[in-house]
């Protein structure tokens, strides 16, 4: 049940700022999407590394317009070197704005629970 998610194909431009989510939001919006699923490959590196504040500035974006944003793939590169990156995304996994998913089935069964 992915009707309401926008899906990023992989190979687009990587996230790295603000700006980059507000072009993906603008390409979003009116497409009657409620969730943006990006491709973990395609968010830089300081998204990930919390000290640089870029996910915080990006996922606020993504707030600010009511989409939920999904992280799908493998981040365990990131994870394994970072406790404070784990428990983030732990605690992401419990709200209802972002959440870190391994595939697209796990977000579909996420969405319909």
């Amino acid at each position: 049940m992915l009707d309401d998610v926008h899906v990023c194909p992989p190979d687009g431009p990587p996230l790295r700022d603000e700006q980059d989510a507000l072009d993906l939001i603008a390409g979003t919006w009116g497409s009657g999407a409620t969730w943006v699923a990006v491709p973990a490959g395609r968010l830089h590196d300081d998204f990930f590394a919390l000290a640089t504040g870029v996910a915080g500035q990006i996922t606020q974006k993504f707030a600010n317009y009511r989409l939920g944003l999904a992280v799908v793939g493998d981040i365990s590169r990131f994870t394994a070197g970072s406790s404070a990156l784990r428990a983030w995304v732990t605690e992401s996994n419990r709200g209802r704005q972002l959440w870190f998913v391994r595939d697209l089935d796990e977000l579909a069964a996420r969405r319909a629970a």
